[in-house]
C-alpha cells in the first residue's frame, strides 16, 4: 500500500487546513493554485507548516482525523 501523509497549511486569514494525501507535492499544488478544496481556495495563499509522513495513506487518513 502507498505512503501517505498527513499536512496542515496556514491559511491567508490565520486559519488552519488540514488533509490527508498520498502524493504530497501534487496535492499542495493543487492548493496552491486554488484547486485544492473550496476552503482554502477562498483563504489563498496558503502555506505548508507541518507534514507528517505515514506507512500506509489510510493510516494517514485516520490520523487527519485525530488532528
Amino acid at each position: 500500500m502507498k505512503k501517505g501523509y498527513i499536512y496542515i497549511l496556514r491559511c491567508n486569514d490565520n486559519t488552519f487546513y488540514t488533509g490527508s494525501t498520498s502524493n504530497l507535492d501534487a496535492r499542495i499544488y493543487q492548493h496552491t493554485i486554488g484547486e485544492g478544496s473550496n476552503y482554502t481556495n477562498k483563504r489563498l495563499p496558503v502555506n505548508l507548516i507541518y507534514v507528517e509522513e505515514i506507512e500506509r495513506v489510510d493510516e494517514a487518513f485516520y490520523r487527519e482525523k485525530q488532528i
